[in-house]
Formats: C-alpha cells, sequence, structure tokens
C-alpha cells in the first residue's frame, strides 16, 4: 500500500468555461510533488480528479490505497488553479475532512492554501505548505511516517495543541534544486481519458509540460505565492528529451507549455531549438510570453523548435494602464511582436483585461484599437482580479464585500468598484470575441459587419448609465482626452474594415 495518496481539487465539470473549452490537461504540480516524493523513497500513488468526480472517487481511492498521509496539492503551473477559486477550495475542503476523519494526516499546498491556511487548518488540513514546496513535502512525510513531530521546517503552518496557529520561523524554500527533480513519472495517472476527451473535441492530443518556474517581473496585479520574484530554468536538452519521449512513447501530438514566461533567456532558445533539431524535429507547442521579449532572433528559434502559438499578457491598448499595472511594456512592442510573429507564421493571441483601476472609456477605445490594427489570432478576456499579495489587492481592500474569488474561470465580475458594471465589461467581452472570430472566414467577415457594429453601438450606448460613481481611480483623468474634447472617439467597424490592416 502506498504511504501517501497525492491529490487535487480541480474538477473540469466545476468549471463550465473550461469544460466547453475542452483542454484538459494533468495536474502538473501533483506530479513533479509526487517524482520527488518517490525519489525520498516514499511510496505514492495518485487520485486524478480533473475528469472523475472527486468526491466519490475519492473514497474509493482512500478504500483502496489506505494510505497514512494525503496530500492535496495543487497546480503551481496552471493559470486556473492559481486563480484561487472558490469551487476548488469546497472540493479541497470536502476532500480533507473525509480523510481526516478516517485518521489519515492532510497536508494542503497551492495559492489559495498559502493565502489563507485557516480556511484549510479549520477544514481537516493538518498542515500547509509553503512555497516550492517538493522539498518540505518530503521532509514532513518522512517525519509523519516515522511517527515524529515536525519541528521548524521550512515553509510550515499548523495548528498548535491550543488551536493557534504556527508558522515556521524559518523562510519558505525557493527549492533551488528544482531544476534537478526526476522527470514527472505520467504513468501515476491515466492519459487515456485526456487523450479520449482532446482527440474528439479537437481531433488531436495535447499535453502539457514546463520548462521553467516562476516570473522575474513585477506587475502589480499578479500574484507569487509559490516562486515569488524568482525565475530559474531547467536544462534545455533535458526539457527537449522529455518533449521527445511525450512524443515517441506516449504518442502525443501537441504541448502547452505551462511556463509563467517562456523565451526569458535568449540564448536558453536557441539552444532548446538546436537540441530539437539534433533529435529530428519536435511537436508544435504553445507557451505565454511577452511582447518585449521577442526579438528576431528569439521568433526564428521559436520556430526553429516548433512553436505554433503564444500567448502574450498584452492586458491593455492603453500606455497609461499599463504604466499603472506596472506591466514594463510598451505598446510599440505590442506591434513589432504581432509583425513579427504574422511574418514567422506563429499564432499571436493575447490576454487582456479590462476594469483596472482608472481605466476609462478612453483607454478601453485604446485596446479596442489595438485589437483591430493588429487582428491578433485568437484573445482571452478576463476582468482585473485581486489577489492577496499583490500591489492592487492593497489598493482595493477596502472596497472587497464578502465576496473575494470567484466561483469559476467564467464568473468574470468585478469584486471591487470598477468605473464600469459587470454588465458592460461582459458586453465587450461578447463583442471582442465576436469580431476576432469573425477574421478566421474572411468570406464571412463583412456579413457579420452589421451584426458586429449592432454590438459596438449598444456597448457605445451602455458606456454611460452603466458607470459606477464610486468606482476607483489611481490617476486623475485628462479632459483633454474625452471625446467632447476631440480626443479618443468611438470608431465604426464599417471604418476599421475599409482600412488597411498593419499586420
Amino acid at each position: 500500500m502506498p504511504d501517501v495518496l497525492m491529490t487535487h481539487s480541480y474538477h473540469l465539470p466545476n468549471d463550465p468555461k473550461q469544460l466547453r473549452k475542452m483542454q484538459p490537461y494533468p495536474p502538473l504540480g501533483t506530479l513533479y510533488a509526487a517524482s520527488a516524493l518517490t525519489a525520498a523513497g516514499v511510496s505514492v500513488a495518485v487520485f486524478d480528479s480533473m475528469l472523475i468526480e472527486p468526491r466519490s472517487g475519492f473514497v474509493q481511492a482512500l478504500d483502496k490505497h489506505k494510505p497514512r498521509i494525503v496530500a492535496i496539492y495543487e497546480d503551481d503551473f496552471n493559470f486556473v488553479t492559481k486563480m484561487c477559486l472558490i469551487h476548488m477550495r469546497e472540493v479541497a475542503q470536502e476532500l480533507a475532512s473525509v480523510a481526516h476523519a478516517k485518521g489519515i494526516t492532510v497536508i494542503a499546498h497551492g495559492s489559495d492554501a498559502t493565502d489563507h491556511p485557516e480556511e484549510y487548518l479549520g477544514h481537516g488540513v493538518d498542515y500547509v505548505l509553503n512555497g516550492e514546496a517538493e522539498q518540505t513535502l518530503t521532509e514532513l512525510c518522512n517525519l509523519v511516517l516515522q511517527n515524529r513531530q515536525p519541528e521548524n521546517i521550512p515553509g510550515l503552518i499548523y495548528r498548535a495543541a491550543d488551536g493557534g496557529v504556527v508558522r515556521t520561523t524559518a523562510r519558505p524554500p525557493k527549492n533551488p534544486a528544482w531544476v534537478n527533480l526526476p522527470t514527472i513519472d505520467r504513468d501515476l495517472i491515466d492519459l487515456a481519458p485526456y487523450r479520449r476527451s482532446w482527440t474528439e473535441a479537437h481531433g488531436y492530443f495535447s499535453t502539457n509540460m514546463v520548462s521553467s518556474r516562476g516570473c522575474p517581473y513585477r506587475c502589480n496585479w499578479c500574484a507569487k505565492p509559490i516562486s515569488g520574484d524568482k525565475f530559474h530554468l531547467r536544462r534545455p536538452e533535458a526539457v527537449a528529451a522529455e518533449l521527445r519521449t511525450l512524443k515517441e512513447d506516449y504518442g502525443v501530438d501537441h504541448i502547452w507549455f505551462g511556463d509563467d514566461v517562456f523565451a526569458l533567456n535568449h540564448h536558453w532558445i536557441a539552444q532548446f531549438a538546436t537540441e530539437i533539431e539534433s533529435m529530428g524535429g519536435g511537436i508544435p507547442f504553445k507557451i505565454q510570453s511577452r511582447a518585449d521579449l521577442l526579438s528576431e532572433p528569439t521568433v526564428a528559434n521559436l520556430k526553429r523548435a516548433g512553436c505554433a502559438e503564444i500567448w502574450m499578457g498584452v492586458e491593455s491598448g492603453s500606455q497609461k494602464v499599463l504604466d499603472a499595472m506596472d506591466k514594463g511594456l510598451s505598446i510599440a512592442d505590442v506591434h513589432t511582436a504581432r509583425e513579427r510573429l504574422a511574418k514567422a507564421g506563429i499564432r499571436a493571441c493575447y490576454f487582456l483585461q479590462f476594469g483596472y483601476p482608472g481605466e476609462d472609456w478612453n483607454d478601453i477605445l485604446e485596446t479596442v484599437k489595438l485589437i483591430r490594427t493588429t487582428r491578433p489570432d485568437d484573445i482571452g478576456v478576463s476582468l482585473s482580479y485581486p489577489l492577496p499579495g499583490t500591489r492592487f489587492y492593497d489598493r482595493v481592500r477596502a472596497q472587497l464585500g464578502s465576496k473575494h474569488n470567484w466561483k469559476d474561470s467564467d464568473d468574470l465580475c468585478v469584486i471591487f468598484t470598477a468605473t464600469y458594471t459587470d454588465e458592460f465589461y461582459r458586453a465587450i467581452r461578447d463583442a471582442l470575441h465576436a469580431e476576432v472570430a469573425s477574421w478566421r472566414s474572411p468570406e464571412t467577415e463583412h456579413g457579420n459587419a452589421s451584426a458586429l457594429e449592432s454590438q459596438w453601438q449598444r456597448i457605445f450606448k451602455m458606456e454611460p448609465i452603466t458607470k459606477n460613481p464610486h468606482a476607483i481611480s489611481f490617476q486623475a483623468e485628462d479632459p483633454a482626452l474625452s471625446p467632447a474634447n476631440g480626443g479618443s472617439a468611438f470608431v465604426s467597424l464599417d471604418q476599421f474594415l475599409a482600412s488597411p490592416m498593419e499586420v
């Protein structure tokens, strides 16, 4: 029987938006932790709740494996799990309570557990792990299995005998040996349901891997409860070897690199491309990166390695908003990156967010303009989301009510007082998605122009009546930018369709 049962709380059917997309990826964070335990001589089994009903399946797994320890270990490499969704917390608490009632020691790790340990310690969890916690997890499990009490293990939170919360004094580990962790054992879970879901929905099988951990940039809305600002890379030859294994041994057709920021080290990218070529070529992959990292040599090397799609954190078409976010990015960077990717034949996709404090109608129009002039291949639209530990969160904390988290990734509501109402932002999201989708079918683009124009005219009419009178603003509005004074004004879809595109 395994000593430890690893699991996580993300269940795809609990997230309607992601269920519609049907792009399930295995829980890499859980698998890395399980592999670290195995390398330390601890026997492990994994209950993967991604596509299996978590509650009944977990009880069956407990009865089957009879573990001494359960570790609920969230994925550090998936933006959905990093959002600290309420349904995930509820599932984690329920699983922990079930295991605790059976006398099993319960450990929890993840962004939400790090931010709100009391929420977990009060629902069956015995220990919460902070930081990059594979080493902490290994040390703790060995002590528990030896019936010894943990002392000052770095990054540990637990309840004392008197009911108080104890935080070990040592700093949470940054796990500098992560690059040397063993390659994850994907046979710990069943990949068949993932393959079936992907091929039925998309006609190919995609899975995930990572080449790095962490991000050194300091956007003031981005929470980093696990890695902080530290960034470290695996060796390019090790990443290429893992990709080859996925291609040859598992029949994978496509890879999503779950790195927070890919292509940060330009020399690494060149070496990685050379490694891929030396093994006879790789498979298509998509990444997340920044526009200002995509120099001409880097784009060429990414293409050489097999990169087919890049999602860039563009966020806004307004330089004012980007500067307020401490993004460290210019609108010119976005234009340049889009042009380079188009020439290389790599899909360019934008992450956008609306509702950041101080963003006004003119800023929104600047974002619409950027989308129309650069024509990304796809977009993802979200609303500014305050997470604990960020400057953004501290600014809006006083306006947060009882709801501090979205229930699922399609909740799309502002949980502070933004410039406009949720209805207004959702209307913009829908119009932008419809417009970008229309570009994929050139023969229908002009035919859809009338319907799209109606959507935008509705938004134009909604704008003055959906403003929040008590919205937070950190930058005084410049009257010279208002449409009444000749500033940014609404430009019709017909005008954009009649103009030559920059890309």
